[in-house]
């Protein structure tokens, strides 16, 4: 799971969190959650001065690399997503190929589903899949995603759309995992 957010004082954690609560749930996912503030990220990773060190560029890939498919945790901000996200997918390349990619967006009006589809234009490029299936938040604040908060648990509409795209990204990640490996994709 990406954690798109490094502003100060962003919702991206407790989303997170919510979710990742929910996907530890279950026997057939492993979460690894990468958010996006341990990872100073300049413009251009490689070649900025002041870039971050060797090490989390390396790590960051390897576990991106790792990966058999992506949750990715997003704003929208002015009708997009955070230009850390952008940076991140347009750094790494082949660490998205022929991968499932699903969103979870929060938001005012339009519950990130405006940052949502740019990124599955993006993916696109980066040979990834989106899933169709995702959780969106309108207008939400901190205390939404606590125990007792409207993102809720079993029975809420939220969870039922959680337990979809989980349902969703772990087919398409066994299925594409499975063809990664038994006919190695390239670009």
């Amino acid at each position: 799971m990406i954690v798109g957010s490094v502003r100060a004082g962003r919702l991206g954690p407790a989303v997170a969190g919510w979710f990742a609560g929910h996907a530890r749930d279950r026997d057939d996912i492993h979460l690894d959650v990468l958010d996006l503030a341990a990872f100073p990220l300049p413009a251009d990773m490689a070649a900025a001065p002041g870039s971050p060190p060797e090490r989390l560029v390396r790590e960051l890939g390897q576990r991106l690399a790792a990966a058999d498919g992506f949750v990715v945790v997003t704003p929208e901000y002015n009708h997009s997503y955070p230009a850390a996200l952008k940076t991140v997918i347009d750094t790494y390349r082949e660490e998205w190929f022929a991968k499932p990619v699903g969103f979870v967006s929060y938001g005012g009006v339009s519950g990130g589903l405006r940052a949502v589809e740019h990124l599955r234009a993006v993916f696109a490029e980066q040979h990834a899949v989106t899933v169709r299936d995702g959780v969106s938040f309108h207008g939400p604040n901190a205390d939404d995603f606590t125990a007792d908060g409207p993102a809720g648990g079993a029975g809420s509409p939220a969870y039922a759309a959680a337990t979809r795209l989980l349902d969703r990204l772990g087919w398409w990640g066994r299925a594409l995992r499975h063809a990664r490996a038994t006919a190695p994709y390239a670009a």
